[in-house]
């Protein structure tokens, strides 16, 4: 049978509000896995005040077939926010949804401190909805508020 490996990496800080982000990878340091064929899935929790490596959760599917392999990576993945990933199938994309995940696919093989830079900028200006609820990030500067209260 397929084993999962959690491997938590100790921290001294603490990240408030934070959400869990992984990145299928090859190497550790970049979003070059296809979802299915990932091993390794690196895992970083991300806030406002910037991010740290929280562990790396390592999937052996070799003794699954079909749609198991799938199954097993979500429940490996539980708890994860967002996934990225090279590529993902169009089932497998709509099973990581069931999961709670949110799948993001790169366009080509991405450094992921560069992918966790960007995402930590976006936290820190505007994001959008989802992201807020994750993180329970209060909206407060919203234009559309004071329409929506006023209905």
């Amino acid at each position: 049978m397929g084993e999962t490996t959690k491997i938590t990496v100790e921290s001294t800080g603490t990240v408030e509000g934070a959400m869990k982000v992984a990145f299928a990878t090859k190497d550790m340091e970049t979003i070059n896995a296809h979802f299915g064929g990932a091993k390794e899935f690196v895992v970083y929790d991300l806030s406002k005040d910037g991010f740290v490596l929280s562990g790396v959760i390592k999937t052996d599917t070799s003794k699954f077939t079909g749609d198991d392999k799938t199954d097993f990576k979500v429940k490996a993945l539980k708890g994860i926010n967002i996934m990225y990933c090279e590529s993902i199938g169009g089932t497998a994309a709509a099973k990581v949804i069931r999961g709670g995940i949110n799948p993001m696919k790169v366009q080509e093989p991405r450094k992921i401190e560069d992918v966790l830079k960007e995402l930590l900028a976006m936290v820190n200006g505007n994001p959008p909805p989802w992201v807020k609820r994750i993180m329970n990030i209060e909206t407060i500067d919203d234009p559309r508020l004071e329409r929506w209260t006023a209905e």
